[in-house]
């Protein structure tokens, strides 16, 4: 099936109708720039408020759930939503899809900023997570179409995914600084005028492109998608907060969330024309990318978790200071994906992502010299080493998966990756959060001097031990303490080296990529769709720029996509 991609409308010409033009030449650099402030928005979206929790929770008062749910229901909401709407881009429009969610991104943030309620808030943080969900599969969407050439569009890819690096790192930064000069509310009104920039600009250069409209959009396997990733995220995220996974309320959410996206995937397999095509799991390339995205966002979010508390709680750094410790990884990744598309054209997808898990393995192993005492020097090297292996790992899964999807249903495939690194976000927060509960627990069982309920208590966390410890203080309150650092570091250990062994899995799972970065003809491994899906400056290189009266004739003829037959 071919997709088409055409011009933003100038002059009364419809998107993908005769009369639109094709984005070629530097307008696709430009067009790589709108995309990366719109990951840079999202991606700022979803740290900057964890440094304002306090500022929020003196002034609007929220209980402890109701607080719980102001910091959650973003990414809750936002995962939950991206197949519906990478998949609805493909069928309506992804610029279209776009637009749409920038409009919503802004309205949402001014409703965040002037909340004077725990409940208008947690909606306005609701309605950011759907504009967010609108935004992130159309940005890599859009940037595979329009970067039709293998080569170009992986250095794109290095461009887009630094940007997410910068926007995950700088959010902490950027809200500490906001809070120190305004009111909490500046955290989300900073969104504002570069929504009120990117809808005009993002109008006037992005190309629209879809998909085949094969059929009907498959509306109830969209909600049914939606509400089974809700369920699946929730338990996640419940289970990594602490919340037992026995617990009525989380084993409840991911029952139902797993026999909801069992029931999506028996109806996609049965219908004729699928919201998103499974066949694309059974290309090895797509699969395994899926699978790498996974198991790397699972040992990182987990380690940087665990990494925040040793900085601030075992080594007493204030926020600001923990966020300038984890600068040298969000560098080393920015270099990672500036440099990821030469190393991947160099050494191929299997050695790249391979290399890129061993590396960060080996990353992870160093930060084990990490004891009760600060070290910067061995904590920059292991931080140097986690981000540019973790990011080369991650760029070349995701240019792997998206140049394997078939480009009608390159929304679905960017929605399925942004889906995946959620999952495996939760996922990590669960699992190594508690691999270091359980690690840190038993040290503390039995405390000199300590009743055996304030040991139980201290064993809950380090946050909660240095609680119990000021209240006994004296002696008892000093060992208890000691003891809980301690435990800590210990924990921290047993956390480093099960999340070694998970990446050394994820090098294991990359030997089935394909050696090569296959380019083709021109540059693009999922081959020319058809000549009218080309930019023309490739057409014209390549000799075969439409002749008049072609438009019809080639439309009459629909040309099997290259990349959408072959299997690996």
């Amino acid at each position: 099936m071919s997709g088409t991609t055409t011009a933003a409308p100038r002059g009364g010409a419809e998107p993908g109708r005769p009369g639109g033009l094709h984005t070629a030449g530097a307008n696709r650099w430009l067009v790589l720039v709108v995309l990366c402030v719109s990951l840079l928005l999202v991606a700022l979206d979803a740290t900057v408020l964890h440094v304002a929790v306090p500022a929020v929770t003196e002034d609007l008062r929220p209980g402890a759930v109701q607080l719980l749910w102001i910091v959650d229901i973003y990414p809750l909401v936002c995962a939950s939503l991206l197949i519906l709407f990478g998949t609805l881009g493909d069928r309506v429009g992804r610029r279209r899809v776009l637009l749409i969610g920038y409009a919503l991104f802004g309205v949402a943030s001014a409703v965040a900023a002037l909340a004077t309620t725990p409940e208008l808030l947690i909606a306005a943080r609701a309605l950011l997570g759907v504009g967010g969900a609108m935004i992130m599969p159309a940005t890599l969407s859009i940037l595979r179409m329009v970067f039709p050439d293998r080569r170009e569009r992986a250095l794109a890819i290095g461009v887009w995914s630094a940007v997410a690096a910068v926007g995950a790192a700088v959010g902490p930064l950027l809200g500490g600084f906001l809070l120190e000069h305004f009111w909490w509310g500046s955290v989300f009104l900073v969104n504002i005028p570069l929504m009120l920039v990117s809808l005009p600009v993002g109008r006037l250069l992005l190309p629209e492109s879809r998909g085949a409209k094969d059929g009907p959009w498959d509306v109830v396997g969209a909600l049914m998608a939606a509400a089974g990733l809700f369920g699946l995220v929730l338990g996640v995220k419940r289970a990594g907060g602490g919340e037992g996974v026995l617990n009525a309320v989380t084993l409840g959410s991911l029952v139902v969330g797993a026999a909801l996206m069992f029931l999506f995937v028996r109806r996609q397999r049965g219908r004729p024309h699928p919201l998103v095509d499974l066949r694309m799991f059974s290309r090895s390339a797509f699969g395994t990318s899926v699978g790498c995205i996974v198991l790397a966002m699972l040992a990182l979010v987990g380690l940087e978790l665990v990494a925040a508390q040793y900085l601030q709680l075992v080594l007493g750094l204030s926020p600001l200071q923990t966020g300038l410790r984890l600068l040298p990884l969000t560098f080393a990744a920015m270099a990672a994906g500036l440099f990821g598309s030469k190393l991947l054209h160099r050494f191929g997808p299997r050695a790249m992502v391979a290399c890129g898990f061993a590396l960060t393995a080996a990353a992870v192993l160093t930060l084990t010299g990490m004891g009760a005492h600060d070290n910067p020097p061995l904590m920059i090297c292991g931080f140097v080493l986690l981000g540019f292996g973790l990011e080369s790992t991650l760029f070349g899964a995701y240019e792997s998966m998206l140049s394997e999807a078939p480009q009608d249903q390159v929304g679905g495939a960017a929605a399925i990756g942004e889906t995946s690194y959620q999952l495996g976000a939760g996922i990590g927060i669960a699992l190594l959060g508690s691999v270091m509960n359980a690690a840190y627990a038993p040290g503390l069982s039995s405390v000199p001097g300590v009743s055996a309920a304030s040991s139980a208590l201290a064993g809950h966390s380090l946050g909660e031990a240095y609680e119990v410890s000021h209240r006994l203080g004296g002696h008892a309150g000093a060992v208890l303490r000691s003891a809980a650092r301690e435990s800590f570091v210990h924990g921290l250990h047993v956390t480093l080296l099960v999340s070694a062994a998970l990446l050394l899995l994820g090098a294991m799972a990359a030997l089935r990529l394909p050696p090569r970065m296959d380019c083709g003809p021109e540059g693009d491994a999922s081959g020319a769709e058809d000549d009218g899906a080309r930019p023309p400056a490739v057409r014209e290189k390549s000799g075969t720029a439409p002749r008049s009266g072609d438009t019809e004739a080639r439309a009459a003829r629909r040309v099997p996509a290259v990349g959408a037959e072959r299997r690996r």
